[in-house]
């Protein structure tokens, strides 16, 4: 029984470091808690709500106006201030209502569906633009802790190569110069490990405030598809925003054009008098445009003045988002391309000389130094490919998550 007992105790011991493991952070994971406390998607939300309930209310009449008066209150002599002594005293109650006509009313409602539209791409904005930018601070999480990794290995070769020419050294076989040039390299990849690690440190604080939380590891990225030109433009936030406000401002012209005609407002009351009969009074007020040139004219020509506005804004972002997807295309393109010439072209060659070297040091064919060139020479040549994949990456987020489609709107 106690040995069935030990045995189960290792086992969970042995077991225990794996489950207190955290699993490495993915993008898709850092996106969904960047999106979760984002107080710019909340306050879009907010906005969307807001018009939204206005909408509701745009259709509806106006509220009914209750009148409550006494008409002709004797104010002198022996029956002032009487309600009941002379018979022209009145005690009246009413009600009145201002009309507006279903074209109107329709004209309101479209006005406010347009402003809610409008709203809503605002929100499909932060939001895409919540993930763009927690994206790019994953990418550069994840590309420094990869730089980091590569400084790293050129101070354990150092340190091999500085023991080894130590030993030479040791052995006559080596000379001082090997030591202090091995000394000095060694010293300045400390100095650069100490450099990247502080720009990895900025990069996980810069992560960390769009997340909430500090990631122990970050997984290699996966970015989502890109879209091609013409979906860029059309789904691209600007033109999107553009688009509602032309819709709001034609919506507002049409609302002003209605204005024309003057709303209607209806009255009846109920007056009471004391012994003598009972009166109801009903009526139509109609306001009279005296002057339309002058105003509602006027106030037409200004909506239709900001339809021009909101349609010229309209084709300038069409315009820069044409030219914003063009460039991002360039860049992916060039990026790409020398990525593939760099891995065969530089990074090819950079590892048959080390291995070269390193068969030569084996055989005593070439000196220490020149196995520490050229191991050095393969990480430099590493770590620009490196910073080549992670412009391409950045490049690429922003293609795919950018516009309101795809990863830029879930």
């Amino acid at each position: 029984m106690l040995t069935l007992t030990l045995r189960k105790v290792a086992l969970a011991l042995a077991t225990l470091p794996a489950l207190s493991a955290a699993a490495p952070l993915t993008l898709d994971q850092a996106l969904e808690f960047a999106l979760q406390r984002s107080e710019a998607t909340r306050s879009a939300r907010a906005g969307v709500a807001s018009a939204a309930q206005a909408a509701r209310a745009a259709g509806q009449l106006p509220d009914p106006t209750l009148s409550v008066g006494v008409d002709n209150l004797p104010v002198t002599g022996a029956e002032r201030f009487s309600t009941t002594a002379d018979s022209m005293t009145m005690k009246r109650i009413g009600v009145s209502q201002e009309w507006l006509s279903s074209e109107k009313r329709a004209a309101r409602q479209s006005a406010a569906q347009a402003a809610v539209e409008r709203e809503t791409v605002l929100e499909q904005s932060a939001r895409a633009q919540t993930r763009l930018q927690t994206a790019l601070a994953y990418l550069d999480a994840y590309y420094a802790a990869e730089t980091l990794k590569l400084t790293t290995l050129t101070e354990h070769h150092l340190h091999e190569e500085l023991e080894a020419a130590k030993g030479r050294l040791t052995s006559a076989a080596g000379n001082s110069q090997e030591v202090l040039a091995m000394t000095s390299a060694r010293g300045a990849a400390e100095d650069e490990s100490q450099e990247v690690r502080q720009i990895e440190a900025t990069a996980v604080l810069v992560l960390q405030r769009w997340i909430g939380r500090q990631p122990d590891e970050l997984a290699p990225p996966v970015l989502g598809s890109t879209v091609d030109e013409p979906a860029y433009v059309a789904s691209h936030p600007g033109v999107l925003a553009a688009r509602r406000d032309v819709d709001v401002a034609r919506q507002e012209a049409t609302l002003a054009a209605t204005n024309v005609k003057p709303n209607w407002s209806w009255q009846v009351s109920y007056g009471q008098r004391t012994g003598l009969s009972d009166l109801v009074s009903f009526g139509v007020s109609i306001p009279l445009p005296v002057s339309p040139a002058e105003r509602q004219d006027r106030e037409a020509a200004s909506k239709l003045a900001l339809v021009d506005k909101a349609e010229a804004s309209l084709t300038e972002a069409t315009r820069a988002a044409t030219a914003e997807y063009r460039s991002l295309a360039s860049d992916h393109q060039r990026l790409a391309e020398r990525i593939e010439r760099y891995r065969l072209g530089v990074l090819g060659p950079a590892q048959q000389r080390t291995q070269a070297a390193l068969a030569g040091y084996r055989s005593n064919q070439v000196s220490l130094l020149t196995l520490f060139e050229a191991r050095h020479s393969e990480v430099e040549v590493q770590r620009k490919l490196l910073a080549l994949r992670r412009e391409l990456s950045k490049t690429q987020a922003q293609l795919a998550f950018k516009p309101l489609v795809a990863g830029g709107a879930p």
